[in-house]
């Protein structure tokens, strides 16, 4: 049985990248800015790209700060990319500071400028797995190599969100944090090659297992 997979639309660019990568999985995905479809979603997707600012702007403005918090407290497979695993955050110095969702704790903080390593990290590098067994890289080995593009850093407070760990300027920062049903990849697996494939490979699966097994608490209809 098809499991449909929301990709949430906020007006943020890279969006149909993603929704290729997952119907060549053998998704049912796409794009979708509909609070119903979204809110309905067996598996739900936060890509982006840009600044935090904007990002936390046009999720307001669209309703969808509170209905994404709501989705995650289901229990369904939520997966951000790059803006969104750092809006998952409680708060992101970028533009001078802005308020994020504060599902996960921490700060998303400017790469230093000073280490003779160029701002923006763009290019290819590796995320070694700190933990063993996640769904989501299941058959990709660690210090496997993925495309970053991005000038802010995830900094957790709890390092048991960290998954996957690489290494730039300095910094070693959690390129992939997973915890109960969120995951999120501060790397594009879309722009990865066949290691970033098979991470949409495994979300598609982790939200076919999650929905079969009943893992998920649907949310009561309105007249309940």
């Amino acid at each position: 049985m098809d499991k449909r997979i929301a990709i949430i639309d906020y007006g943020a660019g890279n969006t149909r990248s993603v929704e290729r990568a997952l119907n060549h999985a053998g998704a049912h995905a796409a794009i979708t800015a509909n609070l119903a479809d979204i809110e309905s979603a067996d598996g739900l997707v936060l890509p982006g790209v840009g600044a935090a600012a904007d990002t936390m702007s046009n999720l307001e403005s669209r309703g969808l700060v509170e209905l994404i918090r709501a989705y995650i407290a289901t229990g369904r497979p939520f997966l951000g990319v790059c803006m969104g695993l750092q809006a998952l955050l409680d708060w992101s110095e970028e533009g001078g500071g802005v308020d994020c969702l504060g599902i996960v704790p921490g700060e998303v903080r400017l790469f230093p400028t000073d280490t003779g390593a160029k701002v923006p990290h763009m290019g290819w590098n590796t995320a070694e797995w700190v933990h063993e067994g996640h769904p989501i890289t299941r058959g990709i080995p660690t210090n496997s190599y993925f495309y970053f593009v991005h000038s802010y850093f995830p900094a957790v407070d709890d390092q048991s969100y960290a998954l996957g760990m690489t290494e730039y300027a300095g910094i070693t920062f959690p390129s992939v944090i997973a915890h109960e049903n969120i995951v999120a990849t501060q790397f594009h697996p879309e722009k990865s090659g066949a290691m970033g494939l098979k991470i949409y490979s495994n979300f598609v699966e982790w939200v076919m297992a999650a929905s079969l097994n009943g893992a998920v608490k649907r949310p009561a209809p309105a007249n309940a």
